[in-house]
Order: structure tokens, then sequence, then C-alpha cells
């Protein structure tokens, strides 16, 4: 496995895969590797003949008051992580050498999309995410790069992204990987104490008991969030942010409720931010 620091670094070792290979994939991540970013280089491994993945905990889609400071970070476990899994090459720069003239002066604008869900929790984080996603499609000008469902507004900004600015890259969501009590894989699932983590998986009881109900015939996108949080009841440590059912293209609101649309969460559990989501069908 080839491991690369710097730009130059980058540009031998892909060199180097090129040189032997066909279809590059790239999985890019922010570290702290657990199973669900591993399932990402398993898809991507399934459809390329080589894959590159990034680790990068990158400032910009951090808000003044978010963890970037405190966000986990583990680099010797993730490279041994990634070495058996399969990954071809990583790159892991540091701010400096991601962004080497210092703040950007031109980002990624996400356009109207990028201020609903999470983002309007969280302003300036998608436009943080897609200017790095579009530097390390840059330098790394991958055939397929894979991301995960369960940040799903961020897989559709970066789909959008790619069509709207041509991008040649082949975007893949992958499926959301769970614990076996139902709470999606998360780095920060590191933040939560004992109490809190037997919580958690209320998120996904509720996304599950309103899947359960829109399969009865319910499509009233109020009757349907309120079987979401009846889910929460008795539960003082969790408070649910934002619950919403969208078009899964558009982001827009959907009543009634149609097949494919798409049930979004946030919610603290403490003080951790957990998101999660689910389709109706």
């Amino acid at each position: 496995m080839i491991v690369a620091y710097s730009r130059a670094e980058l540009a031998a070792g892909l060199k180097s895969l090129r040189a032997g290979s066909g279809r590059l994939g790239f999985v890019p991540t922010m570290g702290y590797l657990h199973e669900g970013h591993l399932s990402l280089l398993d898809v991507a491994n399934q459809r390329s003949d080589a894959v590159a993945v990034s680790v990068f905990v990158n400032p910009f889609q951090f808000g003044p008051t978010e963890d970037l400071g405190s966000y986990p970070r583990d680099t010797d476990r993730d490279l041994a992580l990634l070495e058996k899994r399969g990954a071809d090459l990583v790159f892991l720069p540091e701010v400096s050498e991601m962004y080497a003239s210092g703040d950007p002066r031109v980002m990624a604008d996400p356009g109207p999309i990028g201020s609903r869900l999470c983002g309007a929790y969280r302003p300036g984080h998608f436009r943080g995410v897609l200017t790095v996603v579009a530097k390390l499609f840059g330098l790394i000008q991958p055939e397929l790069a894979v991301f995960g469902r369960k940040d799903f507004q961020q897989l559709v900004l970066i789909k959008h992204m790619v069509r709207d600015l041509e991008f040649e890259v082949e975007i893949v969501g992958a499926p959301i990987v769970r614990e076996k009590d139902g709470l999606a894989m998360s780095s920060r699932n590191a933040y939560l104490s004992a109490e809190e983590r037997q919580e958690a998986p209320a998120l996904h009881r509720g996304l599950a008991a309103t899947v359960a109900r829109f399969r009865t015939g319910e499509r009233g996108a109020g009757a349907l969030l309120e079987t979401l949080r009846e889910q929460f009841a008795g539960l003082p440590l969790l408070r649910l942010q934002y619950a919403e059912v969208v078009d899964r293209a558009s982001l827009d609101d959907v009543d009634p409720v149609l097949p494919g649309s798409v049930l979004a969460i946030a919610a603290f559990c403490g003080g951790t931010r957990l998101i999660d989501n689910a389709t109706m069908e």
C-alpha cells in the first residue's frame, strides 16, 4: 500500500497505480475508520482496478463552535485497517499541504439545497465539503468515487456538483452500515457515554416504525413524522433537531409522501449530533 503525505508523493503514487491499472476508485474519509468506512472501500474495490483513500479532517466544513479540535483521530490504526482491507494508496495531507495557498479564495457553492436539512443548522458546512471533494477529485482524478448514504444530503449535493460542473467521475452511494442495535456507524459515536449509547438507537427505531407505517398505507407527512417522534418519548438524553420527508433528488419537502422519498433526521444525544435516514418504500 502506498502512503502519500504530500502532493508530490501522491502524484508519484498515482503514476505507479495508473501504470498497472485501469479504473481508479476513490473513497474520501476524515479518518478514525469504522466498518462503515471500510464497506465503502469494499464497494470501490468491487468496481475498480485500484482504490485510493484520503484521510483528511477538513477544517472548512466545521463551524466555529463544532468539534474540529476534538474530532477523533488514530492514523496508525487507520492505515492498518486500510492495508488489511485492500487499499492501494492512502493520501494523508496536512492542512498546509491540502490548502497550500492558505484559505481558498474560491469555494464550491452548494446552492439553495445546501441550506436545507443539515445546512440550515450548519451554515457553510456543505460549501466546505464540496470544496474539499472538488480539490480531491482534481488531485486524484478517479473514475469512480464512493460515498455513504448515511450522509444523504452530502451524497445528493456531490452528485449535483459532479453533474453541474462536468466532473468525469461516477458517484456511487453505498448502504448505511449499522451496529447490531441499529445505530448508524459514525466516528462521532465514540463521544457517546454509556447512558447516551443506550438511547441513541431510538433514531433507527423511529425510522423503522415510520417506514412500517408507510407500508401500511399512510401517506401524510405529518402523521408519519408523528410516528417517528413517538419513539423519542421518555428518552431525556435525545433531542430531535429536525425530521423531514423529502424528495430524494431535490430535497424538497413532500406531502403526500411518495415511494422513494427519504426521511432524514438529525438529533442530539447528550452533546453529540447524530444523523440518519431511511427510504420510504
